[in-house]
């Protein structure tokens, strides 16, 4: 299950991956993918609809957290320990490093205090070796 805020990359990171039907633009609601589960930005806006994440990440073998390098000096996504309330295994992932390399810190700061365990894979264009190390953590929970 990909979670993020709005723009962060969720589908393009579906599409790595391994998710053949990928779409494009706005995410207006809870999208069931082949191998993913990808969740609109907007539920982490909105603190009621918390309870639609924990309930679709029941169905999940794993939940990415994702924070935006780029947005996230914006604002902050995830409230101090949501991933705490998921049952499976939750794996941060910085998005977008490649265009504002200065903000990974705070991405990895966000998601610390969000509850997410490291290590955190940083994933933008040319980062084939985060991405790879990524579904390799993926694979191993998918046989477990």
């Amino acid at each position: 299950m990909l979670i993020g805020p709005r723009g962060a990359g969720k589908s393009a990171l579906a599409e790595l991956l391994g998710e053949t039907r990928v779409r494009t633009g706005r995410t207006p609601v809870m999208v069931y993918g082949e191998r993913t589960i990808e969740a609109p930005g907007a539920y982490l806006e909105c603190p009621w609809m918390h309870c639609h994440l924990i309930a679709a990440a029941q169905d999940a073998l794993c939940v990415i957290m994702i924070a935006d390098a780029v947005g996230n000096r914006r604002k902050r996504t995830y409230p101090p320990g949501f991933a705490g309330v998921f049952g499976p295994p939750v794996i941060g992932v910085v998005t977008k490093c490649d265009q504002d390399p200065a903000a990974v810190s705070d991405c990895e700061a966000e998601l610390l205090q969000a509850g997410v365990p490291g290590p955190f894979y940083w994933v933008g264009r040319g980062e084939t070796d985060a991405v790879e190390a990524l579904r390799r953590v993926v694979a191993e929970i998918e046989v477990i």
